[in-house]
């Protein structure tokens, strides 16, 4: 079945359609990890994107049931270099092209995923389309420029639990303020014994407080984060009150909250292996990313630090208030894909809350 990929800027890869036919609109990005395809498919942070894998073969281990990130998938197309058709591994339930096609994803295979990942490089993410119905590069690239804009967006209700529950434990209360929260997250805080309280992301301050929380997390989530200011507002409520943990997403609203501003990267960080230097510690960790804005270094109130920095372009990746309980991280700490290094950082929040409960 051939397929193309288009961009907005005119260029055409052509290929062989796999998944769900027909047409998907999304803005086209790129990730550099070798293994987990599954859990990047199921990241509600990728919700209107389409998604290319620089790895060269994809669905060799198929798909199993548990490692998904959410119920659902939100990505909107995956490009690979090769489909593996027969995948081998003793958990796999469904081939990739079946999960795709039952999710409703578009998919592309036989494209060279390295040069269109240099394209987007140079020149930035861009919104593109996927389409294997019979029609001409121009007719998509035509359609693609009538196409909404990526930016303006608010993707995080499509993406968040619409109501309030509870994943129970024995341990320290925590407040999860979903904007697209990795089922892995409250696996973290599961481990470590937590009862977690997982709120929607337009829950106000007054009902958040209400829980009784002892912590407050702020999860990861899709989208720029200045299309969400219900949030930042309730967020700068919250500042003083509690100790506050912030991940990816929650990172911007956070660093918003507390007076920042943030800004679109070129082409974002999306991978399993990208170095990230703890200021305080001064030891290098290799971090799961997957972001495509950041908080702008210079616009940081005095009372801010630098926790984290990426070593790739130093770029911000870690902010603490000098003062309060409060920080927060770009990358992902809760990995899932990725390495575990950074889990530590769900301790070092419980152990903010001890050091106020106690």
């Amino acid at each position: 079945m051939k397929a193309y990929i288009v961009l907005e800027d005119g260029s055409v890869f052509t290929g062989k359609g796999f998944g769900a036919t027909g047409e998907n609109f999304g803005e086209v990005v790129f990730n550099t990890s070798m293994t987990g395809y599954q859990e990047i498919l199921t990241d509600p942070s990728y919700c209107g994107q389409i998604v290319v894998m620089t790895y060269p073969l994809i669905g060799n281990y198929g798909i199993n049931n548990d490692d998904f990130e959410a119920k659902s998938s939100f990505v909107k197309g995956l490009v690979v270099k090769e489909e593996c058709e027969s995948p081998s591994n003793w958990r796999v339930s469904n081939k990739i092209h079946e999960y795709l096609s039952r999710e409703g994803i578009s998919g592309i295979a036989g494209i060279d995923t390295r040069a269109l990942t240099r394209h987007i490089r140079n020149h930035g993410t861009m919104r593109g389309i996927i389409s294997s119905q019979a029609i001409t590069p121009q007719e998509l690239v035509e359609k693609l420029i009538n196409s909404p804009a990526i930016t303006g967006q608010d993707f995080v209700p499509t993406v968040a639990t619409k109501e309030i529950y509870t994943v129970p434990g024995y341990g320290h209360r925590v407040v999860l303020v979903d904007f697209g929260a990795k089922t892995n997250i409250i696996r973290c805080l599961s481990k470590r014994n937590c009862e977690i309280v997982v709120v929607p992301p337009n829950t106000s301050s007054q009902d958040i407080l209400a829980l009784n929380p002892e912590g407050i997390m702020l999860s990861n989530g899709p989208g720029d984060p200045t299309d969400v200011p219900y949030a930042i507002q309730t967020v700068q409520e919250l500042i003083g009150k509690l100790p506050i943990f912030g991940i990816c997403l929650g990172h911007q609203i956070l660093g918003l909250a507390l007076g920042a501003k943030t800004y679109k990267l070129k082409f974002g960080h999306r991978g399993a292996n990208h170095p990230v230097k703890d200021l305080i510690s001064g030891r290098v960790y290799i971090t799961a990313q997957n972001h495509g804005y950041a908080v702008d270094r210079e616009s940081l109130p005095a009372d801010i630090r630098i926790s984290h920095i990426n070593l790739n372009d130093n770029t911000v990746e870690g902010i603490s208030h000098k003062d309060l309980p409060i920080f927060s991280v770009q990358y992902h700490p809760e990995a899932a894909p990725g390495p575990s290094d950074s889990e530590y950082l769900f301790d070092n929040f419980l152990n903010s809350i001890e050091k106020i409960t106690a």
